[in-house]
């Protein structure tokens, strides 16, 4: 970070932000240096999404001033931001599908050849910025067919291909393993030593104690403070985020698993059809799934949940002895998944709250074939209350609420069904702390009442603090079994990595 006497780089000053009559940002302000990662943090809700979009010309703001080297600035627009070096790479993801990585990389900006796309240019320079954030796929190769930690990258892969002076990461590792997230480190290092300077927005703590130069805090749409790199710890930020301690996340009601709910033997996923998962999950257990993106956890709980049938092998959950062909197998066996993607396959974005919380128990529900209004009204108000989902009324559209109360949703749909196993692919990918504590707190709750969990997460932190007994998976198999004394960071990622290749129970 540059310590010379020249205006900030970027300075934002009392902007407000009003959507409908809801107060989403209030007077808030803050600048950014040449060369500094600047981390804004805050619960869902706070408001660093939509100051992020405004700085990038994505919003307008209500009320207030953007400043950009000293000279007052607007953008109406997400080309004048980029005019003047301002990108934003979202957290959700926004490529198009239908074309490769080097179509998306340069989509909106391709050069011309006699009058046409340029695609050789294309594929040649849009390596560079693939090489950068450590992309292992040619240029040409289709985005759909990519999964979304590697699409994750590929959207990193095109802002930087801007050139930008300010570059804005709304949760950019949300879907990055660890190896990953230290590649983009490391090109965030690069960018600021470059004079690049980043804002960051991210609700892994250790990251922001990692990266960030300086931190600010939003709470409830307003400027609630900020820490210099000397204080930048855990404690301080979430302080200034919720009032309390993150140290209780991860605190778990001890008491012995029950009955064996589940059981695979030599099962067989199209992604690994030549790989064999074999496994048993006990009432009351939370086992965690480990391993690096690609590493066939999501494809093996999409198996289980009868989206991709298996391709051999067998499985035991209540009255089902055979892997699930259809979701309604599945689920009427009592197995429910928490997808990954929850806004593409947990929820209709469209519809409310109300609608998505029935949808799961609609055909328990109906009378006579038709919808039975009365027995929708009381199960959404009960998840709504079991939740605690922030929202106005249950007729709230899904789409408009933050990413952990929509999550809180997509459990929600499914726990009125009372899951024998639960499967949850990524359960707090983008979710802010105070959140992230009360899906933990519904999960031990959950394991209490004899529900077997297993979970899948890309956060080392959340593997170890709430995991009865962790499956590591390393190139569709699993490679390793540890009980809770055993699993530690360095025992997980040596399974994940291929390191130590064995099936066999580690601390037991």
């Amino acid at each position: 970070m540059t310590n010379d006497s020249s205006p900030p780089l970027l300075e934002v000053r009392g902007i407000s932000k009003q959507f409908s009559g809801v107060q989403a940002l209030d007077n808030v302000s803050l600048t950014l240096s040449r060369g500094e990662v600047l981390a804004v943090v805050g619960e869902n809700g706070a408001g660093k999404s939509t100051l992020m979009r405004i700085v990038a010309g994505v919003t307008q703001p209500t009320s207030g001033s953007i400043i950009v080297d000293g000279t007052p600035a607007e953008f109406p627009s997400v080309a004048q931001a980029l005019k003047q070096g301002i990108a934003l790479i979202h957290q959700e993801l926004n490529l198009a599908d239908n074309l490769s990585v080097a179509a998306n990389i340069f989509l909106g900006r391709e050069p011309l050849r006699f009058g046409t796309i340029d695609q050789r240019r294309i594929d040649q320079e849009s390596q560079t910025f693939i090489d950068m954030v450590g992309l292992d796929v040619p240029p040409q190769t289709i985005v759909g067919t990519l999964p979304i930690g590697k699409q994750q990258l590929v959207e990193i892969a095109k802002a930087l291909s801007t050139n930008a002076r300010i570059l804005i990461m709304d949760e950019p590792t949300s879907s990055l393993s660890e190896r990953e997230t230290q590649k983009l480190f490391d090109v965030v290092r690069g960018l600021r030593s470059r004079g690049v300077s980043v804002l960051y927005i991210s609700h892994r703590l250790h990251e922001i104690e990692e990266l960030a130069d300086r931190v600010v805090v939003l709470r409830d749409g307003k400027y609630s403070g900020e820490l210099p790199r000397d204080d930048i710890q855990r404690a301080n930020i979430v302080r200034l985020m919720v009032g309390r301690d993150v140290s209780r996340f991860y605190q778990r009601t001890p008491h012995e698993p029950g009955d064996i709910i589940a059981t695979a033997n030599d099962l067989r996923t199209t992604k690994f059809p030549h790989r064999t998962v074999s496994f048993e999950l006990r009432a009351g257990e939370i086992v965690g799934l480990a391993g690096l993106v690609g590493a066939g956890r999501s494809e093996l709980l999409t198996t289980l949940f009868g989206v991709t049938p298996a391709v051999n092998g067998t499985l035991a959950v209540g009255t089902l002895h055979r892997p699930p062909r259809t979701v309604r197998e599945a689920v009427a066996a009592g197995i429910m998944l928490a997808p990954e993607d929850r806004r593409r396959a947990g929820l209709f974005l469209p519809m409310s709250v109300k609608r998505n919380l029935s949808l799961a128990s609609l055909r328990r529900d109906q009378r006579h074939g038709f919808l039975n209004h009365a027995a929708e009204n009381r199960v959404s108000a009960e998840m709504v209350a079991l939740m605690r989902i922030k929202t106005a009324t249950d007729r709230q559209v899904v789409r408009y609420l933050s990413g952990g109360n929509q999550q809180k949703v997509v459990l929600g749909k499914w726990l009125c069904l009372e899951p024998k196993l639960l499967l949850l692919d990524e359960p707090t990918r983008g979710i802010d702390v105070g959140s992230k504590e009360e899906i933990y707190k519904l999960m031990d709750q959950l394991a209490a009442r004899g529900v077997a969990i297993l979970f899948a997460s890309s956060e080392l932190e959340e593997i170890i603090g709430l995991s009865d007994r962790v499956l590591v998976m390393h190139e569709g198999r699993i490679t390793g079994e540890l009980d809770r004394a055993a699993i530690t960071e360095e025992s997980v990622m040596q399974l994940a990595t291929g390191g130590a290749d064995r099936r066999e129970r580690i601390g037991a």
